[in-house]
């Protein structure tokens, strides 16, 4: 193997679910995994081995699709049985719940800046909620058949679903009108997701395939037949230039969007692989999979520079297809200027606040007597280090590293440390502000109702006077 691309390797696998794992995500800081499972429970990893897992019931049926908030203080979770939760990820296990439509909820996603979430269900509709106060704002109706999958664009103006009406349909979150459909012809698309750039979309179709789709000229980029079986979910790694895929024939490709080529397929799982995600920064990536394990892996893309300007190579004259097993083909990943940037302090602390205020909120509900969602017996996690990937294509350029390290709002950061201490202060105010006007809505809350039943009393008791009198 030539310097620039190492093997792909499996860190660690966890075990405690009961059934199959349907969604996997992995949080900002990389010290936690979530997964929803068919077993109705949402489970929490640590990646620390001394670190117990924590399973968290709640729902009352299968968890299709859980998400971290971008600064990871909240975690949603979606569900057959209709509603969607938001959870503080720690060992209280407190959430909010909230019946998002009239059937199963198939996919919940955050926008970038975490102040919205997007629900996509069976009922046909995709709905977008305010996170703090898991408020309705509006729908798209447009599909005719169960929507599998609703993700925002990176910069939150777009909103792309997928449905098995056998469309993709791009949403402009501002006006509120679908502004292209994409057809799926032979089969319909499980997972969609945007390119880190938001130039494009990457759709995993139940017809073995994958397919990139250019959102400006609406014209297919890429189609890579490379699967024997549905293709469930798909990931992008952060600096746009690798995609993963996982399918039922119970293998994960790595694609490389450059080149247009396969780089990996990777054996691990047991039965259908029904969910793989990236880490923010690409440098792990899990998956999970009927077989009820949780696998986390190493990417090993460190050496490689890339970033999210790329020029997706076109490849749609012909598709890519899995080479035959006794070729040998020698693929090179060109090397671009990377654009891909962390996230600055400013942004980073602003998440940190959004969050903080909701999870301060679902507490004081809680404490308020509101639900407080059950955990019971932490697992665990065994742990591996052993690899079973399978190269089935090899590169041969010489690569540098290129990664931007997330930025922290401390006093590390160039930000004098009384400043820093006094921001923190103003903060934690906030914080009990935010908390001490929730208290106070609900308080008035019940103030109305008790003077509406007072009132309806009123009426009623006024009523029963005037009969007496009338006889």
């Amino acid at each position: 193997m030539t310097s620039g691309l190492s093997d792909p390797t499996l860190e660690r696998h966890f075990k405690g679910h009961r059934d199959t794992v349907t969604s996997v995500d992995l949080s900002f800081n990389m010290k936690q995994i979530a997964t929803g499972s068919m077993d109705s429970c949402v489970m929490i990893w640590n990646m620390k081995p001394q670190m117990r897992a924590y399973r968290f019931d709640g729902h009352k049926e299968a968890v299709l699709s859980v998400q971290f908030s971008p600064s990871g203080h909240l975690l949603a979770s979606a569900s057959r049985d209709r509603t969607v939760r938001l959870w503080v990820p720690s060992m209280k296990a407190e959430s909010t719940v909230f019946k998002a439509h009239t059937a199963t909820v198939r996919s919940v996603n955050f926008s970038g800046d975490g102040q919205n979430l997007v629900t996509a269900s069976d009922d046909k509709t995709i709905k977008v909620w305010t996170v703090h106060r898991q408020k309705f704002l509006f729908s798209f109706n447009q599909h005719i058949n169960w929507v599998r999958c609703a993700k925002f664009s990176p910069d939150d103006r777009l909103i792309v679903s997928s449905s098995d009406d056998k469309t993709i349909k791009l949403w402009d979150k501002n006006s509120r009108e679908c502004i292209h459909s994409f057809n799926e012809h032979a089969g319909y698309a499980n997972h969609v997701d945007f390119h880190p750039s938001g130039t494009c979309i990457a759709a995993a179709s139940t017809d073995n395939s994958v397919k990139v789709w250019d959102i400006r000229s609406h014209k297919m980029l890429q189609h890579y037949q490379v699967h024997s079986g549905a293709v469930n979910s798909l990931s992008f790694h952060p600096a746009g230039n690798f995609l993963i895929t996982a399918s039922s024939d119970s293998t994960m490709k790595i694609l490389d969007l450059v080149e247009g080529k396969l780089l990996y397929t990777l054996h691990g799982h047991q039965g259908p692989v029904t969910c793989v995600a990236f880490s923010k920064t690409g440098e792990y990536f899990s998956s999970g999979s009927s077989d009820e394990q949780v696998m986390v892996w190493k990417s090993n893309f460190d050496s490689v520079e890339c970033g999210v300007g790329i020029r997706l190579q076109h490849k749609t004259a012909s598709s890519i297809q899995t080479p035959p097993a006794s070729s040998t083909a020698h693929f090179s990943v060109n090397s671009h200027p990377s654009v891909f940037r962390s996230q600055t302090s400013e942004s980073a602390e602003h998440l940190h606040r959004l969050d903080s205020q909701t999870a301060a909120h679902i507490q004081s509900c809680n404490r308020s007597g509101s639900h407080r969602a059950t955990h019971s017996h932490a697992y665990r996690n065994p742990s591996t280090s052993s690899s079973t990937t399978h190269q089935t294509q090899t590169q041969s350029s010489q690569h540098h590293s290129a990664r931007d390290q997330p930025q922290s709002f401390t006093s590390d950061g160039g930000v004098p440390p009384a400043l820093a201490s006094t921001l923190e202060h103003i903060i934690g105010q906030l914080d009990i502000l935010t908390q001490t006007v929730s208290i106070l809505e609900q308080r008035l809350t019940l103030t109305e109702d008790k003077l509406k039943e007072c009132l309806e009393n009123q009426v009623e008791i006024s009523l029963h006077l005037q009969r007496r009198g009338q006889t």
